[in-house]
């Protein structure tokens, strides 16, 4: 298993990055349909979130004053590098194929990095793991259910 801080920055990255970026991305497709709102989309989300994220994560640490600088440093550098690359991640689809599929490609790829993720932390913690699986793909079917409405209303409002 990776140390604790890697470990945490690595996680919340990974979740973060899924749930963000495949809200984001079906928000915005459903609202707008173009390819290029959703790259910038995505794109906006791997730098802003990312650099977000890994602050967040630093504050959170330092104010838990449990931990050595060295390993707040490890944590904030592993949220934001993961964060950053899983979140480019979701360009690669939207560049090679349509818009419609490749949205559905990429909440396919982000669900099911959210379900490993889940299902190792589940074993780590001798939990059942389709309990935690579901508990976690759950939240992030809800966020991009509720995304893909948001982007639906919006585009209704000002017709």
């Amino acid at each position: 298993m990776m140390k604790q801080p890697l470990n945490k920055g690595v996680s919340f990255g990974l979740t973060s990055g899924a749930i963000t970026t495949l809200g984001l991305m079906v928000g915005l497709h459903s609202e707008t349909k173009s390819a290029a709102v959703v790259l910038g989309g995505i794109l906006t989300i791997a730098v802003a979130d990312a650099f977000s994220d890994a602050l967040g994560i630093h504050i959170s640490e330092e104010g838990e004053n449990q931990h050595a600088p060295r390993e707040v440093w490890r944590s904030t550098a592993a949220t934001f590098l993961t964060k950053f690359v899983f979140a480019m991640s979701f360009l690669i689809p939207i560049l090679l194929l349509p818009l419609s599929a490749a949205i559905i490609v990429s909440v396919t790829w982000g669900m099911s990095v959210l379900a490993v993720l889940s299902y190792l932390i589940a074993k780590n913690r001798r939990e059942r793991p389709w309990k935690v699986i579901g508990e976690h793909l759950g939240v992030a079917a809800l966020v991009i259910i509720i995304a893909h409405f948001l982007g639906h209303w919006i585009a209704s409002y000002g017709k």
